[in-house]
């Protein structure tokens, strides 16, 4: 294996050289993000969004003289043209994912979700206090235009910036719904909720029988993304909102995650109906 290596012209060995780095450039990222080496804004924004296509591109481009290049040279060493087309492919499968993500971003404009857009669950002041402590997003008036809200002002669209929250996530897709109380009483409502948060891996679970809320904190894997969880219990249906503490777009997280949540609990009081 080691001769076979060493029998590689210098632009194969290049383009494996990078194969190698550009995988562990973007671990890197992520995990001085999550461990607190850097803050997300450079994990995430320079280094990621920033500096991952540079370090794509020059693989690419590797790739593609790597791959003239074992075409032309005679006799051609064995496996030249097969890790070219193989470093050229990882690249282009990469940067497809990204313009999808940049997709789902423009479908995904907000990082505040709720299923009750005219009163939103509303949070404890120990996570508001949180949130505080960590510089997170102010938490959004939903009836106010985008426009209006000082981390939309410059990156809203003309087209977003006279829409609120409650338009956009009235607007959306698959939005997530209010869960059914039926004849569930809220002591076994808001115990549900907190397990099925726990199943989530949420963790500063907390419950508020009186007030019958949950609130819970849930943590990205990569990068260490936090963001609040709540959900409160009413006479008649369970509603939940979940809230990013940092970014503008959410990607979809925000929503997927009430979704899971909402199943979670219907599941959980299911079962202790039977």
């Amino acid at each position: 294996m080691i001769g076979a290596m060493k029998n590689l012209p210098w632009h194969t060995k290049l383009v494996l050289a990078l194969a190698l780095f550009a995988p562990l450039y973007f671990i890197i990222a992520a995990l001085g993000t999550k461990v607190g080496v850097w803050d997300w804004k450079f994990g995430l924004g320079v280094l990621t969004i920033g500096g991952g296509p540079l370090v794509l591109g020059a693989l690419g481009l590797a790739g593609f003289v790597s791959l003239i290049a074992g075409f032309i040279k005679k006799p051609r060493a064995k496996g030249v043209i097969a890790i070219a087309l193989i470093a050229l492919f990882a690249v282009g499968l990469v940067f497809g994912k990204l313009a999808g993500v940049r997709a789902t971003a423009a479908a995904n404009p907000i990082h505040d979700i709720a299923t009750d857009t005219a009163n939103p669950p509303a949070f404890s002041q120990s996570t508001l206090d949180a949130r505080a402590a960590t510089g997170a997003n102010p938490l959004s008036d939903y009836q106010a235009p985008l426009g209006q809200l000082e981390l939309y002002k410059e990156r809203a669209s003309k087209e977003l910036a006279v829409k609120s929250h409650a338009q956009i996530i009235t607007g959306m897709d698959g939005r997530p719904a209010p869960l059914p109380l039926g004849g569930t009483s809220r002591e076994n409502a808001v115990a549900a909720v907190a397990a099925a948060m726990a199943e989530m891996g949420l963790s500063e679970i907390r419950k508020d029988a009186a007030a019958g809320t949950v609130e819970g904190v849930a943590t990205t894997f990569w990068f260490g993304f936090k963001d609040d969880v709540v959900a409160r219990v009413g006479d008649s249906q369970i509603d939940f909102r979940s809230v990013s503490r940092v970014g503008i777009s959410d990607l979809g997280a925000n929503t997927a995650r009430i979704k899971d949540l909402r199943a979670r609990t219907e599941a959980l009081l299911g079962t202790a109906a039977r």
